[in-house]
């Protein structure tokens, strides 16, 4: 018979992170354990908290539901899939058991999940997040920061230009920020230009998500930066929503529902002509595999949630060059660290 359950766990990050959000030092997620005929698989799913879903939220769901949806054995894992997918629960407890159902595919074949899905080892170059701060500390951040391939700035308002100015005096590589909705219309057509001499080279989510007048508004500017949304998009209609103001959008599995529904919000993006950034919230190494099997749909490589991680609940990644290398093991790469910090409910 299969087993499931659910952990609900919390992921201390190794230094206070700032946003026009608030701060976070730790974030909880949820993680899941399928067990049957001798092969253990895992799965992530992450709750959307600015949208009032809370990991309890994704474990009450799991727990309710999960046995149901799996059934009684895996024979026919693409059938689950399904199920799952069409599950109305919270998308962190669909991200979850989609996770769990990738790697136990990859495991029954004794084949790592990226090879079976045709998705590359090596996937990037990714970024590194730097949260908001002074300059000194900003440009501290970036000389200090793993080797990747570009950083996503956050930022809040018009002082977030000396930020940038320092980060730039210290890096080469392109700078992207995330505003989160922080953003009036006064405020990017006054940065605007300055961004563009710094080298900025888009802007994800810089309006509320009501406020699509200054989204249409800000496109009409003749030396704009190209507007990715992120809060804004988070399935298939509002991908055809997106088009009418925006440049593209971020993909996560934690909005999405897991790697089946985000293949389709990338794949809509696609059809619509939009650029496609594969992203992820602050997560561990077991939800970075998964999102990395949809590499091959994605224009720019987000997956740096792990890299702030104090304790790893899981192990496998690798990171060369500023490009994420999965593990060669059977599904999806990663196994469960020696001592996980982890709290069950």
């Amino acid at each position: 018979m299969l087993s499931l359950s659910v952990e609900r766990v919390s992921l201390r990050l190794t230094e206070t992170v700032r946003s026009s959000r608030g701060e976070i030092d730790a974030v909880d997620t949820c993680m899941v354990t399928v067990t049957h005929a001798g092969i253990v698989a895992y799965g992530e799913g992450t709750p959307i908290e600015y949208d009032g879903v809370t990991a309890d939220d994704v474990a009450r769901a799991i727990e309710a539901d999960g046995s149901a949806l799996l059934g009684p054995d895996l024979t026919d894992p693409q059938a689950a899939l399904e199920r799952v997918d069409a599950w109305d629960a919270p998308a962190g407890a669909r991200m979850a058991l989609d996770g769990a159902l990738h790697d136990w595919i990859g495991k029954v074949g004794r084949r790592p999940t990226w090879q079976l899905l045709a998705a590359p080892r090596r996937i990037g170059p990714t970024v590194y997040t730097i949260g908001i701060a002074s300059p000194a500390e900003a440009a501290t951040a970036v000389r200090n920061a793993p080797q990747v391939g570009a950083f996503k700035v956050k930022v809040g308002g018009p002082d977030d230009i000396d930020v940038l100015d320092a980060i730039r005096q210290v890096t080469p590589l392109p700078i992207r920020i995330d505003a989160n909705e922080a953003w009036d219309l006064s405020t990017a057509r006054a940065l605007t230009p300055r961004l563009r001499a710094l080298g900025v080279h888009l802007v994800e989510q810089p309006f509320p998500r009501s406020r699509i007048d200054d989204y249409v508004r800000y496109r009409e500017l003749p030396d704009r930066l190209p507007i990715v949304l992120d809060e804004g998009c988070t399935d298939v209609a509002s991908v055809h929503a997106a088009r009418k103001h925006s440049d593209g959008i971020v993909v996560k599995l934690c909005k999405a529902g897991g790697v089946r529904a985000a293949r389709r919000v990338m794949a809509a993006a696609r059809q619509a002509g939009l650029t496609v950034l594969l992203s992820c919230m602050c997560e561990s190494e077991l939800a970075i595999s998964q999102a990395a099997l949809l590499a091959p749909l994605a224009d720019h490589i987000d997956l740096d949630g792990h890299l702030y991680l104090r304790d790893q609940p899981f192990r496998g990644l690798g990171l060369e060059g500023g490009w994420i290398v999965l593990g060669d093991g059977p599904g999806l790469g990663v196994a469960p660290a020696a001592s996980p910090k982890r709290s069950r409910q």
